[in-house]
């Protein structure tokens, strides 16, 4: 049975971004690495989006960057700068093809291709049984994840964003390739929060998506027809072609991830809470938790001790509480802020990057009602 220092399941962003840091620090060159993944990596099966100033750490696998974004509701339609931000998009293949063969330079990091079934807790070691073999480690870091523990508790209220996008390749130029559609509101909302998400490459070419904030997913028809009503009637598409296709669903909740976590067992990524509760903005705010959780591996605390909620969390919660209540309320919380407030100023708060005062000023752009009531009922 093979033994391991560290195993990390799953070689999604979170799983391929750790084995990566940990790979190249020297303090863990004498350290035994395995990566534990079922799938070998070989499609696109997603697209990661976050925005950032200047040039980053990421950039060299931009798929494409827009200086502009898009936002339109009930009563505005605005296509803003935002710089000094540059929105940008990484395609999931892009990255597994990268990440891999970095981690494959590495002589103390093993790949193995395997089926985590289940896993034991010992007083000093985690047993990972597969279904090709069994692994020990000293520290076990794991990425999978599923919604059976939200649905187990009623603490804190758990919504979905789900979407499904189309990339689509029009006969005519129907895309502003500088512009990124961050939300259009301007859809119908039919008593949820639902926007259009579109990501132009071309003036002919880009991804159009379907998304929702809401309790319940949708039948899959539903998001076509959704889709194909927006690209004729709003984007004048009269002759486009789907190329790809893109489906997936984020958990949007403040529930205690890090309950799961124990001295030598660390959930991450989505598993772990890195998804950004309010929004589901997952990539950019795992890649600041790996950064953060290497260091902290040097002192060799147990990793029950690595989280820990700031006060965006509360902010988070209070907003999910509000949507949880009246799902319809979220096209009007954020066509507040982006009326009210800059881009810039929305973005850097749902960045986690603000001070006090600007906390203050974005909250205050917010319709007070709803929140004061969230808030009360927290209180009580």
């Amino acid at each position: 049975m093979p033994t391991y220092d560290y195993i990390i399941i799953g070689a999604g962003a979170s799983g391929l971004l750790l084995a990566d840091t940990l790979g190249k620090d020297a303090f863990f060159a004498s350290k035994s690495i395995l990566l534990l993944e079922k799938d070998r990596k070989q499609h696109n099966d997603r697209t990661w989006c976050f925005w950032e100033k200047d040039a980053g750490p990421f950039d060299h696998l931009v798929y494409k960057s827009w200086p502009n974004i898009h936002f339109a509701g009930k009563e505005i339609d605005i296509k803003p700068s935002i710089s000094p931000y540059r929105y940008k998009m990484l395609r999931g293949l892009d990255f597994y093809k990268y990440y891999l063969n970095q981690i494959n330079t590495y002589p103390n990091i093993e790949l193995i291709t395997d089926e985590v079934t289940t896993l034991t807790e010992k007083e000093d070691e985690v047993i990972i049984e597969g279904k090709d073999n069994r692994y020990t480690a000293k520290q076990v870091f794991d990425s999978r994840f599923d919604y059976e523990a939200l649905k187990q508790q009623s603490d804190y209220p758990v919504l979905q964003q789900h979407f499904l996008g189309w990339f689509v390749k029009s006969d005519a130029p129907i895309f502003d390739p500088e512009t990124a559609s961050f939300m259009d509101f301007s859809i119908p909302q039919k008593g949820n929060t639902r926007f259009m998400y579109v990501l132009p490459f071309s003036e002919t070419e880009g991804l159009v998506e379907y998304t929702l904030f809401s309790e319940n997913v949708l039948q899959k028809a539903e998001y076509e027809e959704a889709l194909k009503d927006y690209l004729e009637n709003t984007l004048q598409a009269t002759n486009f072609e789907m190329l790809e296709v893109e489906q997936g669903n984020i958990p949007m909740t403040c529930y205690d991830f890090a309950s799961s976590n124990s001295q030598n067992l660390l959930k991450i990524g989505i598993a772990g809470g890195w998804a950004k509760p309010s929004t589901g903005f997952t990539f950019y705010s795992t890649s600041k938790k790996v950064i953060a959780l290497v260091p902290f591996l040097k002192t060799g605390k147990p990793l029950s001790q690595f989280e820990n909620k700031s006060r965006y969390w509360f902010y988070d919660l209070l907003f999910l509480d509000v949507l949880f209540r009246n799902n319809a309320l979220g096209s009007r919380v954020f066509e507040a802020l982006f009326r009210k407030r800059s881009p810039q100023l929305v973005l850097k708060f749902l960045d986690e990057q603000t001070n006090l005062w600007e906390d203050l000023k974005v909250m205050w752009a917010c319709p007070k009602i709803p929140f004061v009531k969230a808030l009360l009922g927290r209180i009580r």
